[in-house]
């Protein structure tokens, strides 16, 4: 057949060489310098690859930072954990190094994000893999859900219901800061990941602790101590407010892995229970974690395991046979498995929708043999994304969108995202679930472009937001622009509106707009103080990298490491919120 529009599926390749040569470490999301200059460290730099210039300290005076648009300040040396020689972050498993590198943006007009590829890279066979369905009379049938996002199960944490929208515009959408939390201080660096928003609690990781504040005032509720830091953490929880976590069982040892997976009830502040998998002096050290139903689900290289989050019950744990074994998992309104199979040369991977209670396959999808790793978008509709052949070339881990009937394990199209003209970031080397600047639901895919530049003057930036057809992979024409000066990031659904961040140019303050999913008109739902001491704080937060979490006119951010802070201010965590 012919071609269809752009993004529609395309022929199969011929088969190339594979392969990373051994011992290279991967590149990935989320490492944190620290020491550095305002934005702040919530801007990864690369491992370990040269260092990229930091950028100069705004002044009144002085032009605005060049990551929002503008002028680059003079070079200063390079700082922070991010380079060769610095230690070893804590809440990463001893010999692994974070998963991140995306480097800082470069100066104004050239502010697309640059990924120096360090492995050798060829192409990859058979694009379009085939779909194979195990047969079932379970819960994979019935209709599909097409209104949800990545995000989690609870709408405030990143999905919407199948119809309408719970935000409304107020009145009037001009902010306040609510409250904020420094950035905690520590000798090395910390990962401080998982941020949560219920009906009356902000939950946020700190440093080797979770602490329960009121959305409102950010009075503290309670405070749950861990012997180490959080490593991975569910962006998805139960109705009731229950999630999972995976941390190190030791602060100061590094070697410790990442081996401890427990529930948190954060209506209470309380650990439901705690589990290791593995036997003797080797426990399984976990990658991700994700909730789907009453099942947390956690996986790794050393493969996957479910228990009860009521209880703690082993539900079950796949077996390694045939070379097999479950990367981690997807969760929400349902679980998915990515599972990788095959030899370090070879590797195929099945994306799996699986029974929550039992881990019986309700229907599989085999992507083509060579691509090594694999993010799972969405759920409900199953959209998944790779990086294939190596080609994004950004460092988004992304080239191409696969949407997958889950029910069937059909492919039902190919959406081709290339790096120079998409946004949308995702981990797929160990956190599977962990994607940014991407959202599907409406049946459709929503991306961010590129920034490019805008019209003000020649260090103006901004972008957009397009929608692909999850059916056909064609591009629906829809197209929300940022504004000038403004950059565009969707959040979660909203029933069938996208919620998505208006990161601000130097003079104004960010925003939260609520698109409609038929007409693609934006309502601001939001829009922050436009001071510079909120917008130098707000800029500590960049969406590519911060935690955002939005709902009934609140907005929160919040950094997913804590360091040495040897210059300005930063911080745990920013909320803002409207009067409506």
């Amino acid at each position: 057949p012919q071609p269809g529009g752009y993004g529609a599926p395309q022929p199969p390749q011929q088969p190339g060489a594979y392969g990373t040569p051994p011992g290279q470490q991967p590149g990935g999301f989320g490492a944190a310098p620290h020491g550095n200059p305002t934005p702040g460290y919530a801007y990864p730099q690369p491992y370990p690859h040269p260092a990229p210039q930091p950028q100069a300290q705004p002044h009144p005076t002085a032009p605005p930072q060049p990551h929002y648009g503008y002028p680059q300040g003079p070079p200063q040396p390079p700082t922070g954990y991010a380079y060769p020689g610095q230690p070893q972050p804590y809440g990463y498993p001893y010999g692994q190094h974070p998963t991140a590198p995306y480097p800082a943006p470069k100066a104004a007009g050239q502010r697309t994000v640059v990924y120096i590829v360090v492995a050798a890279v060829l192409a990859i066979a058979l694009i379009a893999g085939v779909g194979f369905w195990y047969a079932n009379s379970g819960g994979g049938g019935g209709k599909q859900d097409t209104a949800h996002s990545s995000g989690g199960t609870g709408g405030k944490n990143g999905s919407g219901g199948a119809t309408g929208g719970k935000e409304k515009a107020p009145a009037d959408p001009g902010s306040k800061m609510l409250f904020q939390v420094p950035l905690p201080q520590t000798a090395n660096t910390v990962r401080t990941a998982g941020s949560w928003l219920t009906d009356d609690v902000y939950a946020k990781s700190g440093v080797a602790e979770i602490t329960g504040y009121d959305p409102a005032d950010g009075t503290r509720k309670w405070t749950l101590k861990l012997p180490g830091p959080v490593c991975s953490a569910s962006r998805q929880l139960t109705d009731d407010g229950r999630t999972a976590i995976v941390f190190q069982p030791e602060m100061n040892d590094t070697r410790a892995g990442c081996s401890r997976l427990a529930a948190v009830d954060l209506t209470k502040g309380t650990l439901l229970w705690t589990k290791t998998v593995g036997e003797g002096d080797f426990p399984v050290t976990f990658d991700n974690v994700t909730v789907s139903g009453r099942t947390v689900a956690a996986g790794s290289n050393d493969g996957g395991a479910a228990f009860d989050i009521d209880s703690g019950k082993a539900l079950w744990q796949p077996k390694r046979s045939d070379g097999c074994y479950d990367v981690g998992y997807g969760g929400g309104p349902k679980l998915v498995a990515v599972r990788k199979c095959g030899g370090y040369d070879n590797p195929q991977l099945h994306i799996q929708t699986i029974d929550p209670k039992s881990g019986k396959v309700f229907s599989e999808y085999k992507m083509a043999p060579g691509i090594e790793y694999a993010s799972v978008v969405s759920t409900v509709p199953l959209v998944v994304a790779a990086d294939v052949g190596h080609s994004a070339g950004d460092g988004s881990g992304i080239s191409d969108y696969f949407s997958i009937d889950g029910r069937t394990g059909k492919l039902l199209t190919r959406i081709s995202a290339p790096g120079d003209t998409y946004g949308g970031k995702c981990d797929s080397i160990t956190k599977v679930e962990d994607c940014r600047g991407v959202v599907a639901g409406n049946g459709r895919l929503y991306l961010a472009t590129e920034e490019h530049d805008g019209t003000s003057d020649k260090y103006s930036q901004t972008n957009e937001i397009v929608a692909f057809d999850l059916t056909t992979g064609k591009q629906t024409g829809q197209r929300a622009p940022a504004g000038d000066g403004y950059t565009l990031y969707p959040l979660r659904m909203d029933g069938t509106s996208l919620l998505a961040y208006n990161h601000p140019p130097y003079d104004k303050g960010g925003q939260v707009l609520s698109i409609d999913g038929a007409s693609f008109k934006a309502v601001k739902l939001l829009e922050n103080p436009a001071t510079q001491e909120v917008h130098q704080a707000e800029a500590t937060m960049p969406a590519e990298y911060a935690e955002l979490r939005f709902a009934d006119g609140r907005l929160f951010m919040s950094a997913v490491y804590a360091h040495k802070v040897s210059y300005g201010k930063e911080y745990l965590v920013l909320a803002f919120g409207t009067d409506g």
